[in-house]
């Protein structure tokens, strides 16, 4: 009977543990480390959701619903840390006092809710009284408070740029549009700067999004926005940049830009904001278990068909943008951009459930037109 409570004793410790340092992680640590209670805890709660989901008919529905999820596990989250401690608490008092299995846990919620009505007998039972109330108060609790403040923080900044870029890019957003619009305005001179704001974005973005993970789940105020496609429509917008559009048509040959060896104009501020791009997600991405490939091919199949960038480039032609002559070359150097994000991207927009949005979350298996797409 002695070896099974010093068991259940060290079992209890064991439990606290995991669940203080699972809170630590989560709300303090300010790097990316996996909890296994949180993320336990949201995959339950996703599989919930995800049966949820199949009674909405419509994306609008849908959209509803998702926007309850992070909320709702973000409220589920500190029940499962303040339970777990019950239990060890009370696993550490029927080890002690060797009272039955619901004086222990009743000792245990009394001291965890600071309600008082239950006291424990002896110095040592009393003094872990006082420890699981201070930690049930000022970890726990505490630290919810402190994380819900920077967590807000991060998705107020990462939606302004979101929200910034319907200007250029519309709702739903299209890197073909946002070709057209500059190409209207005679703006082609002026994305670097563009390409720079995003850069940064996307650094801020990667940090947040893997400090945070449940970041990832929150919606745009905005239905039909969302970060996952605003973030895909900028990174094809500036693969177009960097392989499809004649930069020297629109004069940025004498601008900050450089000549390849065929003498071609590049913009290499489109270009580091690619990589700055597809590396955030890609880091977003493994931090939620999602497949992607790190290392993948220049010639490795991307979700976009050959037929679909020929139309892509035919609108942007009849409005008048300056295209690369050779389009074979430019199919080649756009899509061996594109591969670079192209897994992670689709993989995040089906995680989140994101609105239509071409070349995006019309590529994710819940997209209505899923298996008839044509897929490289």
């Amino acid at each position: 009977m002695i070896l099974l409570r010093v068991l259940v004793g060290l079992s209890g410790a064991v439990l606290l543990l995991g669940t203080v340092l699972s809170a630590l992680r989560t709300v303090v640590l300010p790097r990316d480390e996996p909890v296994r209670l949180t993320s336990a805890l949201f995959r339950m709660t996703r599989a919930v959701f995800d049966v949820l989901l199949r009674t909405q008919g419509t994306y609008a529905g849908r959209d509803r619903l998702m926007a309850h999820y992070a909320p709702v596990t973000l409220l589920l989250l500190p029940f499962a840390w303040l339970g777990f401690t019950w239990i060890g608490f009370g696993a550490i008092y029927w080890a002690i006092e060797g009272a039955g299995v619901f004086d222990a846990l009743v000792t245990s919620g009394s001291s965890l809710m600071t309600l008082g009505f239950e006291r424990p007998d002896g110095f040592l039972p009393t003094l872990i009284t006082f420890v699981e109330s201070a930690l049930s108060m000022s970890v726990l609790a505490l630290l919810l408070v402190t994380y819900l403040p920077s967590l807000y923080a991060a998705f107020a900044e990462r939606e302004q740029q979101v929200t910034l870029f319907e200007v250029s890019g519309g709702t739903p957003p299209s890197a073909v549009q946002m070709m057209i619009r500059y190409h209207r305005i005679r703006g082609f001179t002026e994305t670097e700067q563009v390409w720079s704001e995003w850069e940064r974005w996307f650094a801020r973005v990667a940090e947040s999004h893997t400090a945070l993970p449940a970041l990832v789940h929150f919606r745009s105020q905005d239905p039909e926005q969302s970060w996952v496609t605003s973030a895909g429509a900028v990174l094809d917008a500036a693969a177009m940049v960097a392989a499809v559009i004649d930069l020297a048509e629109v004069g940025l040959e004498e601008r900050n830009v450089v000549m390849d060896d065929d003498q071609v104009v590049r913009m290499p501020a489109a270009e580091i904001c690619l990589r700055a791009g597809y590396l955030a997600l890609r880091r977003i991405a493994a931090r939620h278990d999602l497949p992607v490939d790190r290392d993948p091919g220049p010639d490795d199949p991307i979700s976009v068909s050959r037929a679909e960038f020929d139309e892509a480039c035919e609108e942007m032609r009849e409005a008048g943008v300056p295209l690369r002559a050779d389009i074979d070359r430019a199919w080649r150097d756009w899509s061996g951009w594109r591969v670079n994000y192209d897994a992670a991207l689709i993989e995040l927009a089906n995680l989140t459930v994101a609105p239509p949005a071409r070349w995006i979350s019309d590529r994710t298996p819940t997209s209505p037109d899923a298996a008839d797409r044509p897929r490289r």
